[in-house]
């Protein structure tokens, strides 16, 4: 069994993985490398690329391979992470992280973005950013529950969009922190299929918003903890002075957990809840599916007012830099909570492989699968939550 799995990961690893740049390379490595062809240089980066670093220099690479899934088709993603320090060497304070990321498919699907937390010396405050821009065709349902489970609703769009997030959290002694945050989205719809799903709303929309985070974290690494806990709960306006078409609030709370219950396992805990007020555009309403939780589910398919959902991962490692996941878990959408019902769940599951890219980085491959048979094939980095 071992000797398989051996076999399995050192296959996937070779043909996944692209040829990698590691930064902060010595001189005599770096003339090596140089001096070897493309298979020596991906052997010495199989056997290098995960082991610790000085974290107070920047530690980056860059990988890429091929993807499937049967809404973008067949695709290539690259991804390029870098971990650092901000000051001092210390145990206790996490390394500051960021991660580039790119895909493009045979459907036409392309995004570009760049993600990450940046942690000041002696963590005194954090910055969390996402920012991403996306060209796509996309398939859409409508507004809430009944709507979006109707599969005859299905329609095609198309559009092209940014988004940014970005937090400045103080803090505030024992895990606490605490700060603004900012948020700016844009969307550009055409080539609709079916305008009355719209329900009359504007194609084209800049949406402009501020707020404030509070979290408590206590993980013991932000890329792929181990344990220790996240809580954080978020509010946002988006008022009709700052230039806003459709105004609204909106609250965001997400409460992760992690145990290590046995040698090299790890179970996950991931709940989360988004509530808008007031009158959300349909591109910003609450969302399930994606690459973060209900996986498995095609992203924005069940689309309302709110959003809930848990899911439970176990996480184990099996041999050397291979690891393997499966999950469990459900959600819903609703306009009031008079419509959660059982009858309204979204179930979810599905198993993925880790491979790790760098000391507590990994490379994930998901297959999630959800109700109607839709079932998703993921890459990206970093675990899902």
């Amino acid at each position: 069994m071992i000797t398989r799995l051996r076999h399995i990961s050192l296959l996937l690893a070779f043909l996944l993985l692209a040829p990698c740049v590691r930064g902060q390379e010595t001189a005599d490595s770096a003339s090596s490398a140089r001096r070897g062809n493309i298979v020596s240089r991906i052997i010495n980066y199989f056997s290098e690329s995960n082991k610790p670093r000085d974290t107070s220099k920047l530690d980056f690479s860059l990988i890429g391979g091929p993807y499937y899934s049967s809404s973008m088709g067949f695709g290539i993603g690259l991804v390029a992470s870098g971990l650092y320090g901000t000051g001092v060497s210390d145990s206790l304070i996490p390394p500051s992280n960021v991660s580039f990321f790119g895909k493009v498919s045979t459907k036409g699907f392309a995004t570009l973005g760049i993600e990450g937390t940046h942690i000041s010396p002696e963590d005194t405050y954090r910055v969390t950013y996402h920012t991403e821009f996306f060209s796509d065709p996309s398939d859409y349902w409508g507004i809430g529950y009944e709507m979006n489970n109707n599969n005859a609703n299905k329609s095609t769009l198309k559009r092209i969009g940014a988004k940014g997030n970005f937090e400045f959290l103080y803090h505030l002694g024992a895990h606490l922190y605490v700060g603004p945050l900012v948020v700016v989205d844009y969307i550009h719809a055409f080539e609709i299929e079916r305008r009355s799903l719209l329900d009359g709303q504007r194609t084209t929309l800049w949406s402009y918003g501020a707020g404030v985070t509070l979290s408590y974290d206590s993980r013991d690494v932000l890329t792929n903890p181990h344990s220790g806990y996240y809580a954080s709960v978020s509010q946002s306006f988006r008022p009709r002075f700052l230039g806003n078409r459709y105004a609204f609030s909106t609250t965001d709370i997400q409460f992760d957990m992690y145990r290590t219950p046995w040698e090299g396992g790890i179970i996950a805990t991931d709940i989360r809840g988004k509530f808008n007020f007031g009158n959300p555009p349909w591109n910003l309403m609450a969302l399930t599916g994606g690459s973060h939780f209900l996986r498995g589910y095609y992203e924005g398919r069940y689309r309302d007012d709110h959003m809930m959902a848990v899911q439970v991962e176990l996480r184990q490692h099996v041999w050397r830099r291979s690891s393997l996941v499966a999950w469990l878990g459900a959600g819903t959408v609703f306009s009031h909570l008079k419509d959660i019902t059982f009858g309204h769940l979204l179930p979810n599951w599905g198993v993925g492989y880790r491979w790790e890219f760098k000391k507590d980085v990994n490379v994930r491959f998901d297959v999630g699968f959800g109700k109607h048979g839709q079932n998703e094939f993921m890459f990206g980095i970093n675990e899902a939550f």
